[in-house]
């Protein structure tokens, strides 16, 4: 696929999403969702890369919904038409991320570079862990519209700030800067704005040179773990340390214990 409103790089096991419209302060279309979904499926797909890492060009992450072009009768929600015609809608445009999203076993990190609001907190919130620039803003915007979080932002949000917490923020639709966000938990580090590619580049580049199984294990059992009890938790645990254990990796990192050096993963 050819990439107009995304930029998608691939180097050092780590592939980054740069969502392109700052114009519009990275506000999605259906063009860009399809273009997002691709590099999703391709950095999914391919061997080689250990990390995906997304963030947005100029002043914004990402916008959601672009309004204005809403407004205009050119946006992502039907207008007119019957219920039964709008019934998979969201379906088959945005959630599409979140769908792919959920089976992903690679990290997927998220360096919020400016404004995350409306459906651009859910598509942060689904990452697996968030960067902050100290210039970053964050809001459930959705009320203000009317409208509720339409993309997974009722599933991800309480996960990571609470129930109470989630529901205010989706409630008032109230936006909060880069250190309420560290100070709730939704955001991991807050960096000067300067900082943030690198920093986040830095991030990445540590997994993606880390042991690529073990780490995926990991990612898959905590997020499974949330929905099942402690047995069934443990069993998982069991299954996935007798993966873990069958790895090079597993050798070779006692090995760079005993020789007191760095460990040299290959990610098998």
């Amino acid at each position: 696929m050819e990439f107009k409103q995304i930029r998608y790089d691939k180097s050092e096991g780590v592939a980054t999403i740069t969502l392109n419209r700052p114009e519009r302060m990275n506000a999605f279309t259906p063009q860009m969702l399809d273009e997002w979904l691709a590099a999703l499926q391709d950095a999914h797909l391919d061997a080689e890369t250990r990390v995906i890492l997304v963030t947005g060009e100029g002043r914004g992450f990402c916008t959601g919904m672009d309004v204005q072009a809403q407004a205009q009768g050119r946006g992502l929600l039907p207008q007119g038409g019957s219920l039964a015609q709008g019934r998979n809608f969201l379906r088959d445009t945005v959630q599409r991320i979140p769908r792919l999203v959920a089976g992903l076993d690679k990290p997927y990190l998220a360096a919020v570079n400016g404004a995350a609001v409306g459906a651009g907190m859910d598509m942060a919130s689904m990452c697996d862990i968030r960067i902050a620039a100290d210039s970053a803003r964050f809001g459930m915007t959705y009320a203000r519209m009317g409208l509720i979080p339409g993309d997974g932002g009722c599933y991800y949000l309480p996960r990571i700030v609470g129930v109470a917490r989630a529901l205010d923020l989706v409630w008032t639709g109230r936006l909060f800067d880069a250190e309420e966000a560290l100070r709730i938990g939704y955001v991991s580090t807050v960096v000067p704005a300067a900082e943030l590619s690198a920093y986040s580049r830095e991030y990445a580049l540590k997994l993606a040179r880390g042991p690529a199984v073990a780490i995926q294990l990991a990612k898959r059992l905590v997020y499974r773990s949330l929905e099942v009890d402690v047995d069934q938790a443990l069993e998982m645990a069991q299954q996935a340390m007798t993966i873990a254990q069958s790895t090079e990796d597993a050798r070779e990192g006692p090995r760079a214990f005993v020789e007191k050096r760095e460990p040299e993963f290959k990610g098998w």
